[in-house]
């Protein structure tokens, strides 16, 4: 028996080495390689909507019309349409959003008109109480406490309440210059700009 047992652990060992010799002796060779291309197709996301802005194409024209006063000249126009659309899956809640108006100066040539002498009454056009016009804006040749001109952001039209405000709003204003009868004549350009906010409670 002991005979038998010595001769299987020689066996074992002598195999254990074998196996251990021709490990240790493997060599890989690089033969070749070649490359896959990896490929997906991600699909968008479903729309979840957008508070946004946009403004009808074209520019404002004023036109001289009749003044009440024989020192002044007052000149007439009418913003393009301006468009608000929510259209968003969650709007947060209690969130407010309103646009605002601001001109810059009038200028032609070396001569300007300044911002304060442009005013404007701004009406919606799209009838609901859940979106309101902003006030009136008089120029600082009138009289009155909002005599002030579009010199600084002027509420155009306000939504006090977003969720209930969701869908699609539109607003224009109409637009009045005043100035001293004595004004240069000239062809005057300036820009008014239409900001939309968004205030979250």
């Amino acid at each position: 028996m002991k005979k038998g047992l010595l001769a299987r652990t020689a066996v074992g060992l002598v195999g254990g080495a074998l196996l251990i010799g021709a490990a240790g002796a493997a060599v890989a060779d690089e033969i070749g390689n070649d490359e896959v291309d990896v490929t997906v197709d991600i699909a968008a996301l479903p729309d979840a909507g957008a508070l946004t802005l946009s403004v009808a194409p074209g520019s404002a024209v004023l036109t001289e019309g009749e003044s009440a006063d024989p020192d002044q000249r007052v000149f007439e126009g009418t913003l393009p349409t301006v468009t608000v659309t929510d259209d968003r899956d969650a709007i947060p809640a209690g969130s407010a959003w309103y646009v605002t108006g601001q001109a810059s100066a009038l200028a032609s040539g070396d001569s300007s008109i300044a911002p304060g002498h442009l005013g404007w009454k701004p009406k919606l056009l799209t009838q609901s109480a859940d979106v309101a016009e902003g006030p009136d804006v008089d120029t600082v040749l009138d009289g009155g406490p909002n005599n002030v001109g579009l010199v600084d952001a002027e509420f155009l039209a306000i939504a006090f309440d977003a969720e209930s405000a969701a869908g699609t709003w539109q607003a224009t204003a109409d637009l009045l210059l005043k100035t001293p009868k004595n004004v240069t004549p000239g062809s005057y350009s300036g820009t008014i700009t239409l900001t939309l906010w968004e205030e979250l409670s």
